[in-house]
């Protein structure tokens, strides 16, 4: 169960660092002109800076406190704040009728559950 919990956060860790990058990095203007950016059209160049910023600490806080063992309670608590950041992702791209990513957001959703769950109850870091 340990081995599929690291790999279910290093799965979502990087999911979370590519958005991250790209949201952080990478104009508005051209993330709009991609599929599934569209959303960026309505929303503040410092709102998507800042989702991508949050975007690379969950990558950070996904892997980093069990890694060096400081803090490792935050891994769950991360995976439950992707989760909310998923539901977001979920109803903003419902409203555009961009149900491909609701379903790929809901997929990352259950990652970060099992991810949640499995390291506050079934295998936790700390004793």
């Amino acid at each position: 169960m340990n081995l599929v919990l690291w790999i279910a956060a290093g799965l979502l860790a990087a999911v979370a660092l590519t958005g991250g990058i790209s949201k952080t990095f990478v104009p508005k203007e051209n993330l709009a002109a991609h599929n599934g950016g569209e959303w960026t059209v309505h929303a503040g160049a410092g709102f998507v800076k800042s989702l991508g910023i949050l975007e690379l600490l969950a990558a950070v806080g996904l892997i980093l406190p069990a890694v060096v063992d400081i803090a490792p309670v935050m891994v769950p608590v991360t995976a439950v704040c992707w989760v909310a950041l998923m539901i977001g992702a979920m109803i903003t791209h419902g409203r555009l009728d961009q149900y491909k990513f609701v379903m790929l957001n809901s997929v990352y959703l259950v990652l970060a559950a099992f991810v949640a769950l499995g390291r506050f109850s079934l295998e936790p870091f700390t004793g």
